[in-house]
């Protein structure tokens, strides 16, 4: 197994170990340079504080060396286990860190009693869901929703879950017939 929390890699150099608060900078930037196109409430600046406050211990990062090569950010609510965010940095794909990451955060879940992993992929983004296959995921016929809590269909922005239906729950016809 990859060197977990002990400062020992394995053949490929690869040490995962818990995220710490000296490691923030660095995967901020790698976020930001691996998902360029969140929204502004997933910023990896919130998306740390919020994971520190919550589960911590189920947030790795993997170092080569002393860079950060990979991050996984996993949940566990007692019924599932979900991995919210695998990154890995693009000078150092395909040399088993996602793999090692995504391994270490199912053994991870697996002790905690978790039996099953889920995790959402952006539409069309196949070759991270072929990488998923190949670990042994499968695609689950599902529709995945989503509601930004604290703001308003109206006040978000197109995509954002509101559209003519909820225009009209609040009291705003819009169109077409009732």
């Amino acid at each position: 197994m990859v060197g977990v929390d002990s400062g020992t890699a394995d053949a490929s150099g690869v040490t995962i170990r818990r995220f710490v608060e000296n490691d923030a900078d660095a995967v901020t930037e790698l976020w930001r340079r691996v998902f360029p196109d969140n929204p502004p409430h997933s910023s990896p600046e919130i998306k740390i504080a919020k994971k520190r406050a919550v589960q911590p211990e189920l947030f790795f990062v993997a170092r080569v060396g002393a860079t950060v090569a990979g991050t996984v950010m996993s949940g566990y609510d007692g019924h599932r286990g979900w991995i919210y965010a695998l990154a890995v940095s693009p000078e150092l794909r395909r040399r088993g860190v996602g793999r090692a990451l995504v391994r270490h955060a199912e053994e991870a879940l697996a002790d905690l009693g978790c039996v099953k992993v889920n995790l959402q992929i952006r539409a069309g983004n196949e070759q991270v869901a072929d990488f998923y296959r190949r670990l042994g995921y499968s695609v689950e016929e599902r529709i995945s929703m989503g509601r930004l809590l604290g703001v308003t269909p109206r006040d978000a922005g197109p995509g954002s879950g509101g559209g003519a239906a909820q225009r009209e729950h609040d009291g705003v016809k819009t169109g077409g017939a009732k």
